[in-house]
Order: C-alpha cells, then structure tokens, then sequence
C-alpha cells in the first residue's frame, strides 16, 4: 500500500517525544508531513485512510500523562495506520504503550507498528542525571532507522489490516533485578516515613527575572505572567518544563524520588520496536 502523507502528533513538554516523532518520520523520506503539537491544547485531525500517523506521548509514573490523552481526544482515524510510541525516563514504561494502543484503535486507528524510547527524565538533574541528555544522536539515529523499516514493511502490504501488530509482545528491555528491588524497597521506606512530598516546582525569588519563559513552556497554564514564582498546584503535572527552561536556573522540583531513580536506574536502558 502507498502512503500519501505523514501525520505527526505528539505530546511533549520537554521536546523528548517530539524529537523521536519527528526523526521516526524522517525515516519515510520526502512524504509530506504535517505537525500537531498537542502540548498545550487538542489536536484535531481526521486522518485518512491512505496517510500514517504517529503517535508519540510521555509516560508518568508507568502510564500515558492524563493529559497527554486528554489532548488526544479529538484524534479520528479511518482505518488509518499508525505507530503509538512512549518515551520514559529509563525506569519502566509498564502499560503505557499498551493504553496508547488502545486508545488510538478506539478512535479508528490501526497499529502497525511500536516503540518505546528512553527520554530525559523530567527529574533529571546535573547532579542527580537519569537518563540525562537522551534522546542524543544515537536515539535519533535509531527512531529514524526505525522509520525506514516501517516504511518498508507498509510498501509490501495489501492492506493496513494484514499489518495489525499487537504492541503488547514488544521486547521488553533489561531490569537488573536486585537494583530493581532496591528501588521498591526504598519507594515503600519513603513513603511509610510520611515525609512531605513536593507538589510543584519551586521559586528562588532571588533569581527569578520574570522572564516568563516557564509560563510559556508550561503544558497546563499552572503559571501566571508577571507572577512567574508561584505555581498553581491544581494544574501543575510535575512535567518540570519550567525548570528545564528557565535561564536563571531559579527554578527546581527537589523530590527524593531523583535520588531513588538516579541511584537505581543509572544504567542506560534500549530502545524497543516492534514490527
């Protein structure tokens, strides 16, 4: 079958999913393509039954950000074929490719491929890196490589139905088992301690120059202009794009949870595709 145009649909407040979206479709070559940026309101997209869609989103604590599938709502598919992808920060993605899947197939979609890429951690700092720096050019560089081999397998179907993949049977990358218990261990510790957990990101008003870089980045509109050191706690999602943006280093999300997964989840994992 032959693919007349390329629709890329992504969720990204720190720009990891958009950068594995994109370099995934420049695996298709010259297709046309076209951009739906659902970070910070709905997308919508009647894509047809001859175009690909790619489906790209981060995953929170194990599961597709709420968010990020409440911005995909307005997706509508006819028959059409697609790749969801989830990118995580290097812990575990668990369902969330399987939740990608199924919402896009309830929404007439029909995938005929998937991945799961390693992202920068939202809490990835200098000091505490979980997967600091990835996607880098390697990642890219496999995502697009990734692209190309869908692309061919779609050139020898007949059909998008005889392409159908389950993405639950995708290989499952490397856990070594005693860091992994480790991790658990101490999750459970911390949170029996009863020790207060940070809610948002937070301020050093000493810093901050109202710049308004974080209310632009902000996925959620959890901050104001011109009050740039106060974050609304009932829409914040802990994505910590205003701390990755901010050019002042004034802003920082210091949850013991860095520690936890900086110690436990150091060791770089792969990415995944299913074909």
């Amino acid at each position: 079958m032959e693919i007349s145009k390329i629709n890329i649909v992504y969720f990204s407040p720190t720009h990891t999913s958009a950068k594995v979206a994109k370099a995934i479709a420049k695996g298709f070559g010259n297709i046309e393509s076209e951009v739906f940026d659902a970070t910070r309101k709905e997308v919508a997209l009647k894509a047809e039954k001859d175009s690909l869609t790619i489906v790209a989103v981060p995953v929170y604590g194990g599961h597709i950000a709420i968010t990020a599938r409440h911005r995909l709502e307005m997706l509508e598919g006819n028959g059409t074929p697609v790749i969801p992808v989830v990118v995580y920060g290097n812990r575990a993605y668990e369902e969330a490719l399987k939740e990608l899947a199924a919402l896009l197939e309830e929404k007439g979609f029909i995938p005929v491929a998937g991945a799961t890429f390693i992202g920068e951690h939202s809490y990835s700092t200098d000091e505490k890196p979980i997967a600091k720096g990835r996607p880098d050019s390697n990642d890219l560089a496999y995502a697009e490589n990734f692209g190309k081999a869908v692309s061919v397998k779609i050139d020898k179907l007949s059909d998008v139905e005889s392409g159908r993949v389950d993405v639950a049977k995708i290989r499952k990358p490397k856990q070594p088992f005693f860091k992994l218990l480790g991790f658990v261990f101490n999750v459970l510790r911390l949170r029996r301690s009863g020790k207060p957990m940070p809610v948002t990101p937070v301020t050093d008003e000493s810093l901050c120059k109202h710049c308004g870089a974080c209310v632009v980045a902000c996925p959620v509109a959890a901050i104001e202009k011109g009050r740039e050191e106060a974050t609304n706690a009932s829409r914040c999602i802990r994505c910590c794009a205003c701390v990755k943006v901010c050019p002042h280093k004034a802003r920082t999300f210091d949850t013991p949870f860095a520690d936890l997964l900086s110690k436990y989840f150091g060791s770089q994992k792969e990415n995944c595709t299913i074909l």
